[in-house]
């Protein structure tokens, strides 16, 4: 019998960080059959899902985001929600050079100071691919689905970010970028809806890798978690910026390495990292897989998957 998977997902539901979240609940509500549970969070109850193979979704609605109440949202999630398999914060992306018309996926942590929520490359993989599929079923041409830098935006509202890890399930945000046009973009909103349930979908052996170097929106590694053929395992992808400044050139950055493979189930069978990267940031790529036996590749290698010496092993 196969064991029953639990997904969280969180919604913000007041104005004026209510952008996608709002939204892409009131699309769930109207695809998926919920029934009201007895636990209420900011005034709302959550509402569950079972769908046809037993899978349950909860969809938890608050005030604010829970990435910027983290503290205040944290014992209510260990408390109900520890046994569950993926938890996902539903809202919007902006950014002074941020892309338009894109659904991403990214995972939480923080870079800078080295505290990772535990990763999820099998969620990932499968909310990405579901992404896409409904991406093209809509007729979404001008979108892209697309992978992000693992971040934390609860990091700028002043959360201590060394309190991640002390939700012991997996999170990410799912999210739809970066103008109100692309946000409201009803298409968009139920492509977005419609994976959620599909997260358990996809699912088979990956090859985990951990990702490090270039920009937040990097392409190489985007293509890789989305890879039909080659089953990578994407989940933290440790962009340039916040290597540089979180000194991943010394010791302190190599204990960073070490505490993100550790957040990996199952760790990680090779690293990736970007030929931008300066020299001193290269090396502690390259220390890091001969400390865990595994190969080590510049980025540009993914765009030939299929020539990689790993896939015999």
């Amino acid at each position: 019998m196969n064991k029953i998977r639990k997904a969280l997902y969180f919604f913000c539901m007041k104005e004026p960080l209510h952008l996608v979240g709002r939204d892409v609940f009131n699309k769930c509500r109207e695809l998926y059959d919920m029934e009201e549970s007895d636990l209420v969070i900011d005034g709302y109850p959550v509402l569950e899902y079972r769908d046809s193979r037993g899978d349950l979704f909860s969809f938890m609605r608050q005030k604010t985001l829970v990435s910027y109440e983290f503290d205040r949202f944290l014992p209510v999630l260990q408390k109900h929600f520890s046994d569950y398999t993926i938890a996902g914060e539903v809202n919007w992306h902006a950014g002074d050079n941020a892309p338009d018309r894109v659904l991403t996926v990214h995972s939480i942590g923080d870079v800078e100071t080295g505290h990772f929520s535990p990763g999820a490359p099998q969620a990932m993989r499968s909310l990405l691919l579901s992404l896409e599929k409904h991406r093209k079923a809509f007729g979404l041409t001008d979108f892209k689905v697309t992978t992000e830098a693992t971040h934390w935006t609860g990091s700028i509202k002043g959360g201590d970010p060394s309190k991640i890890p002390l939700f012991s399930v997996p999170m990410v945000d799912i999210e739809i970028g970066s103008t109100r046009q692309s946000w409201e973009n009803e298409r968009a909103v139920e492509s977005l809806a419609r994976a959620l349930t599909e997260v358990f979908r996809n699912e088979g052996p990956l090859f985990n890798i951990l990702c490090a170097g270039g920009t937040h929106f990097e392409d190489s590694f985007a293509q890789a978690a989305l890879d039909p053929y080659h089953p990578f395992g994407v989940s933290h992808i440790l962009p340039n910026q916040w290597i540089v400044s979180g000194g991943y050139e010394t010791g302190e950055g190599m204990r960073k390495m070490r505490e993100c493979v550790r957040s990996i189930p199952g760790g990680v069978k090779a690293v990736f990292y970007h030929e931008g990267l300066k020299g001193p940031y290269r090396q502690t790529c390259r220390d890091l897989g001969e400390e865990l036996g595994v190969p080590v590749f510049k980025h540009k290698k993914l765009r030939k998957p299929e020539d990689l010496p790993i896939w015999s092993e």
